[in-house]
């Protein structure tokens, strides 16, 4: 999350990493257990030199190991509706329960894994992390195969928050990888890949559970064993830990102090919330609704929410954070009216269109949000002050992303109470849609209006 790194280098260990070409003398050189010293990415001969490079390796093997995070994370969204035809009855509000307590679980542990990587490295704690997805994993695989009650079942649901929180650990550790120039591009790669696996999941494990004759539902869980071990060998193979990348409690308490941390969590809940919110419950939704279709096309959602995460960021660096993510909550109360009126008509395809549109919306304002970030800290910031405005908008970075994940449970659990205490699902979206203008409203008259400080440095 928010500190400092600078670079460094040190020699291969051979027992540990493979072959690598002698380094120049002034680029990185990795030593013992993988431990970069002094790393600066903000030198640019360092960073020609092999920084780049090995920074851009780091990269590509957290995506992976953050893809799978999403994936676990998400793997009782997809379990959950199947429950009944394989066996094991479970009420709807139950079902609600399942999928969203994953999110509870993994918001709560975002912060923690976010300063695992300053005390243990980021390279070792990734290994770490990537190993303790086999917790969920196995568990579903035993709970579905022998076919445990609603309590076991719970609390092997709540295992899978564990994958929700590698993305605060993956996001911390590539910031310290990449200099500020290019440390908006390299986050956005990361959080991107990491979220397409929420879709992916969606879209694939349907068809694993499904072979052979029967409903299958623990294949769910081992099919993930493979990959999960892949990830932990590659990142103890493949990445490295930078010595000088430390927690900075100092930025935290900076963030803390400032209202736009808090108001900024509150419109990431809106974005990145709504994102992990649906995904959990967008196949539940189309079994109770909708229960003479096929739910295997909610897998679209969550991955038309992840593909337009950069989309977002790209347009908001031109038109500005603020008015990007008005327009994004403007799509998403558009697509919550679109699903009562589906609701009314009993229509499938408009039910989906409209939940693929609020999807957009909120991958569109997750990268947008995310983008407001760096320019309301450094907003009439001193050029002596701007280093310690920086590391406070990595710190609120971290914050935001921890509060805004409680979305996901939020909204499933909305969704609950709205379906077994009322009787229907169209008051829980009438709630999202004056929330999404409210939020809206919030961020105009914080950002976007005329009269507003922020405004003219089109935050």
């Amino acid at each position: 999350m928010s500190t400092t790194a600078l670079p460094g280098s040190a020699a291969p260990d051979e027992a540990l990493a493979p072959p690598q070409t002698s380094p120049s003398p002034t680029g990185p050189v990795v030593g013992p257990g993988r431990w970069v010293e002094h790393w600066d990415p903000e030198d640019p001969v360092a960073w020609e030199h092999g920084g780049r490079r090995l920074a851009r390796r780091n990269l590509g093997l957290s995506v992976y190991a953050e893809f799978l995070g999403f994936c676990v994370w998400a793997l009782w969204s997809v379990v959950v509706p199947q429950l009944p035809a394989a066996g094991i009855p479970v009420t709807l509000g139950e079902q609600f329960w399942l999928v969203s307590l994953p999110a509870l679980v993994g918001a709560t542990l975002r912060v923690p894994y976010s300063f695992a990587v300053t005390k243990v490295g980021g390279r070792n704690w990734t290994v770490v992390s990537a190993l303790l997805l086999l917790l969920p994993t196995l568990a579903l695989a035993w709970s579905v195969s022998t076919q445990q009650g609603f309590g076991v079942l719970l609390a092997c649901a709540a295992l899978a928050g564990l994958g929700g929180g590698n993305f605060a650990s993956s996001m911390t550790n590539i910031s310290f990888f990449f200099p500020e120039a290019a440390k908006g591009r390299a986050l956005g790669i990361n959080a991107a890949g990491g979220n397409l696996g929420t879709g992916i999941v969606q879209m694939v494990i349907p068809a694993v559970v499904a072979v052979g004759a029967g409903i299958h539902l623990e294949y769910a869980g081992l099919v993930m064993v493979p990959l999960v071990l892949l990830a932990a060998v590659l990142a103890w193979r493949g990445m490295d830990n930078l010595r000088e990348a430390r927690s900075d409690l100092g930025s935290y308490r900076d963030a803390c102090r400032r209202r736009d941390t808090w108001v900024i969590s509150v419109l990431y809940i809106g974005t990145f919330g709504s994102f992990v919110g649906y995904s959990a419950a967008f196949p539940t939704l189309l079994v109770s609704q909708f229960p003479e279709q096929s739910p295997y096309i909610a897998f679209v959602g969550a991955v038309v929410g992840a593909l337009t995460r950069p989309l977002g960021g790209s347009v908001a660096d031109r038109l500005g954070g603020a008015r990007v993510t008005i327009a994004a909550f403007a799509v998403m109360a558009a697509g919550a009216v679109g699903a009562v009126l589906a609701l009314a008509q009993h229509s499938f395809v408009l039910f989906v269109a409209s939940f693929v549109v609020m999807f957009a919306g909120s991958g569109i304002g997750n990268g947008a949000t995310y983008r407001m970030i760096p320019a309301v800290f450094r907003a009439g910031v001193s050029a002596a002050d701007l280093p310690r405005a920086r590391r406070a908008a990595a710190a609120c970075i971290g914050i935001a992303g921890a509060v805004g994940a409680y979305g996901g449970f939020l909204i499933p659990q909305g969704l609950r109470l709205a379906r077994t205490e009322l009787g229907s699902l169209v008051p829980a979206l009438w709630v999202f849609v004056a929330a999404y203008v409210l939020m809206g409203l919030l961020t105009w008259v914080r950002y976007a209006r005329r009269s507003s400080a922020l405004a003219e440095h089109t935050v």
